[in-house]
């Protein structure tokens, strides 16, 4: 029989060891979205649902792809290179298939094979057997992905709950910053946390706010 004082050690030994594990895992992510995701950051063979803003679903492979990953965007035809650079996406390094049909799906599972970070704007739902393949794909090849809409049981679901610009006067000056409510729904429950994006770029926040919510 184990005494307290040994389960106490082996706890801690386990405490200790976990984040190195959880580290493993982890993908570079831009400091100003840390706060919306379980662990800090985005996560080898792990899934993501956004809702309600391509850029921030853009600003979710920034970091990877700053930091040298080939990253991939499915279904995008409205993707603004300009505006990709902005956040940090080095074109030479990502894959793009604006207008894939009825293939998006499966060809965000092939490019999972290849890529650190795929970003997905499927056109319809994808079928349970098809979801079962593409994250078995991505937890053997570690490759996250990022999907622009429903995407089932991800690591973490985002959606956006507001939005405001600054920079615009009286029919004069330029939209230079804007800020966006984002709410987050995962295993740590459910998190509000403000975004702001300046010159394109996500910054980083030492003033932003993140509150749990209390349930109703």
């Amino acid at each position: 029989m184990h005494s307290p004082t040994t389960v106490r050690t082996l706890q801690q030994r386990i405490s200790e060891m976990q984040p190195l594990r959880l580290d493993d895992r982890a993908l570079p992510t831009s400091a100003g979205l840390r706060p919306l995701l379980p662990g800090g950051s985005l996560r080898k063979g792990a899934s993501y649902a956004v809702h309600g803003s391509q850029q921030l679903a853009l600003s979710m492979l920034s970091e990877a792809s700053a930091s040298g990953a080939w990253c991939g965007v499915i279904g995008c035809p409205t993707f603004g290179a300009e505006a990709a650079t902005a956040l940090g996406i080095a074109l030479d390094r990502c894959i793009l298939i604006p207008e894939p049909g009825s293939d998006a799906i499966g060809l965000s599972g092939a490019l999972s094979e290849v890529l650190t970070v795929v970003l997905l704007v499927p056109s319809i739902r994808p079928r349970p057997g098809e979801v079962e393949r593409i994250s078995a794909r991505l937890r053997e090849h570690g490759t996250a992905l990022v999907v622009a809409g429903d995407w089932p049981h991800p690591e973490s679901s985002l959606r956006v709950t507001a939005s405001r610009w600054r920079g615009l006067g009286a029919g004069t000056g330029a939209l230079e910053e804007r800020e966006i409510a984002v709410q987050s729904q995962d295993r740590r429950g459910t998190l509000r946390h403000t975004v702001r994006f300046a010159g394109g770029s996500v910054v980083d926040p030492a003033a932003s706010s993140v509150r749990r919510l209390v349930p109703r």
